[in-house]
């Protein structure tokens, strides 16, 4: 097999199970870094591009953008890296490095050729990826590798608005769902100072919200708990994909606060101009993160010992591990572990 030859899996078709594929990534392009897989978070997003749910999936897909590695290769445009060198992967896998966003340091706005890691490219469920150099996250000393990935793509999420919005330790700060993105932001708001609601549908996650740093968990099938937290929040960050009671939530808005928007939720948010005008508050959403904002947050998530909660499979269980997802059973994320060798 030559250098070029890679073992993945793939959907070769919407909806369909994986499969083992193989391919031929071709010649490592000057500014491309080939990383080999160590571990893979598995993202719900991973499951919207194999199942088309965006319509832009381009079959066969190679899903997978929570990668952990080791540098095998890079092109002679590749800066600051080295052979062997521990790195991360995440949503995005290149940006044209011209446009204005990518000059003014907003490369995950990138308007000029964006790739994203798993959409017409081949992402990490596979023996090796690529990704362009200025994407390949040095991971610090001290970070757990197998546990590290998901931080990448949903860890980013929720970090990224933080830096935006600029929370400080004295704010409030509520979570709508606590699933693989709803449990990394208690998990980073505790290591803020923040003071942290938990918006949950499972009151049985109660104790072990609190375990995690919440310190006030609220039943999100309870219109009148809702109710009860009027005013309070300067930040409120929804992580679900599903239709809720918008209107009540910003009504939870503390004056100048936001709800900001992770999860993408598929029907219009219908939003009252007085309620924001009256308190001068804001709805907001953000992607991922830039290439800074990924360095940073993987420093701050070594030096207070960050990690997401996780479950490992072998890659070669991937069918199992999706199942595994669909249930909602998983306790928090789900991390493949490379087993092509």
């Amino acid at each position: 097999m030559s250098n070029n030859q890679i073992r993945a899996y793939a959907a070769m078709q919407a909806g369909e199970q994986l499969v083992p594929y193989q391919f031929d990534a071709g010649e490592l392009k000057p500014h491309q870094v080939e990383v080999k897989v160590e571990y893979c978070g598995l993202c719900h997003s991973d499951l919207s591009v194999i199942n088309n749910e965006w319509r832009s999936s381009v079959y066969p897909a190679v899903a997978g953008h929570e990668i952990i590695g080791t540098i095998i290769a890079f092109g002679s445009e590749a800066k600051g890296l080295k052979l062997g060198q521990r790195v991360g992967i995440g949503w995005t896998a290149e940006s044209c490095q011209a446009c204005d966003p990518c000059i003014g340091g907003h490369q995950v706005l990138c308007t000029g050729g964006s790739v994203a890691t798993i959409v017409g490219h081949a992402g990490g469920f596979a023996e090796k990826v690529r990704a362009g150099w200025q994407w390949v996250i040095p991971l610090p000393e001290g970070l757990d590798p197998e546990s590290a990935g998901p931080l990448l793509c949903g860890g980013i999420t929720v970090f990224d608005p933080l830096l935006k919005h600029q929370i400080q330790a004295t704010h409030h700060v509520g979570v709508i769902g606590i699933g693989g993105l709803g449990h990394m932001a208690i998990k980073l708001l505790k290591a803020w100072g923040c003071e942290i609601s938990a918006f949950s549908s499972n009151p049985d996650k109660t104790e072990e919200l609190k375990a995690m740093g919440a310190d006030h968990v609220v039943n999100s099938r309870d219109a009148q708990a809702i109710k009860a937290q009027r005013g309070k929040f300067d930040l409120l960050l929804s992580t679900v994909n599903v239709t809720l009671n918008w209107q009540a939530y910003l009504n939870t808005l503390a004056p100048n606060g936001s709800m900001h928007f992770l999860g993408i939720t598929l029907e219009p948010i219908p939003v009252s101009v007085g309620t924001i005008m009256s308190g001068a508050k804001s709805v907001t959403a953000s992607p991922t993160g830039s290439p800074l904002a990924l360095r940073q947050l993987l420093q701050f998530a070594a030096r207070k010992n960050i990690a997401p909660q996780i479950e490992l499979f072998p890659m070669s269980q991937l069918n199992e591990a999706i199942e595994r997802l669909h249930s909602g059973q998983a306790r928090y994320r789900i991390v493949l572990k490379a087993d092509f060798d």
